[in-house]
């Protein structure tokens, strides 16, 4: 009897997620059967669906001390990007959909994302502090093409001179240089590039919709260019599979120009663990178990650890070791930690009509 397709996970084309499993939160469960027919689970094509999201606001705070900002804004929920590591992969479940391919397919865009910012920014009790832009989901990810919803909050930003840092893994993002240069001279914004992997056909599989590798480093090199600050964010760092290019890619991405450097280990939350190991089983069967071992020494023998200072960073003598790896190829590159000192005194409500009585 022939292998059924179901027996094992198969990549699909274009896309990270091998499966479409239920939500943690739904009371139903999907489970792919074998009627004998060997026909393929009907993700196999699944088409890319974007909903307008009726949100009433549209900055999030939090307090994590593991993270440089207080405060960020997502254009969009789901990433078409479709990265199978995609620590924002859970945040669906919350929306009744899958964190698998429902994340990268069933997305939801803020078209009043800038009407909304402006709103906030104009309250007398907003105070200014740095913001972070494409936390969750990235924030130029291929719908942002067509939907400009990203350049319109960059538009609000510019116009109340407030701080913003940028973290994206997508070309597009040279599309708004003309916004960028004017906010750098003022020192109000920063750019973090994230790079995975320097492997092309490895990044296909990892990140099928985003930059190419070379991609990316032409896109550090662009910004660099035009005096605007780069970061380049090495993350996630998967054990086995891409730590070994860590020097590799922070000597890359200093030779395109970029000034600071960061890393995150692999981080597994809640679905995201299943998804990532079918993955691994589609792509990579033979390094599946090492790498899941590897993974676990890091994590104090479990999938992952969402404490504070250790769900970044992760722990034990295979974290360690990344963590020393990657200070002293910053010191060799003369490449300083990934926070950017940007200006929050320049903040200011800009002026509109009506504001006051006009002089006769």
């Amino acid at each position: 009897m022939n292998e059924s397709s179901f027996d094992k996970p198969t990549a699909i084309k274009g896309r990270g997620a091998v499966s479409n499993a239920s939500g943690r939160f739904e009371s139903r469960q999907r489970t792919a059967f074998d009627d004998g027919w060997d026909y393929p689970p009907d993700e196999s094509r699944p088409q890319t669906v974007v909903q307008a999201d009726a949100t009433r606001s549209i900055l999030a705070y939090n307090e994590s001390p593991d993270v440089p900002f207080d405060r960020s804004l997502n254009p969009y929920r789901g990433c078409e990007h479709g990265c199978v590591y995609c620590f924002a992969r859970p945040t669906h479940a919350y929306l009744g959909l899958s964190p698998g391919l429902d994340f990268e397919t069933r997305l939801f865009s803020k078209p009043e994302a800038a009407t909304l910012l402006d709103k906030s920014l104009s309250k007398p009790a907003y105070r200014c502090e740095p913001l972070a832009l494409g936390v969750n989901t990235d924030a130029y990810q291929p719908i942002e093409r067509k939907l400009g919803i990203t350049r319109s909050v960059l538009e609000v930003l510019q116009r109340f001179r407030h701080p913003v840092s940028i973290i994206t893994k997508s070309a597009l993002v040279e599309r708004d240089m003309d916004i960028l240069r004017e906010m750098a001279q003022d020192r109000l914004v920063s750019v973090s590039v994230s790079v995975t992997t320097l492997q092309a056909e490895m990044a296909r599989k990892l990140e099928p919709r985003a930059a190419a590798p070379h991609r990316r480093l032409q896109t550090i090199h662009t910004l660099a260019s035009a005096g605007i600050p780069v970061n380049v964010l090495v993350a996630p760092v998967i054990p086995v599979l891409t730590d070994p290019e860590l020097d590799a890619i922070l000597a890359a991405a200093k030779d395109a120009g970029a000034q600071s450097a960061g890393y995150i280990l692999l981080r597994l939350p809640l679905e995201v663990s299943e998804l990532f190991q079918q993955w691994l089983q589609a792509h990579y069967p033979l390094k599946a178990e090492h790498v899941m071992t590897r993974v676990r020494d890091t994590r104090g023998g479990n999938d992952y650890d969402s404490r504070f200072g250790e769900r970044m960073r992760g722990s034990g003598a295979f974290a360690d070791i990344i963590a020393q790896r990657f200070a002293l190829a910053c010191r060799k590159l003369d490449l300083k930690p990934r926070e950017f000192a940007l200006d929050c005194t320049a903040f200011r409500v800009p002026e509109r009509s009506g504001d006051q009585l006009d002089l006769f």
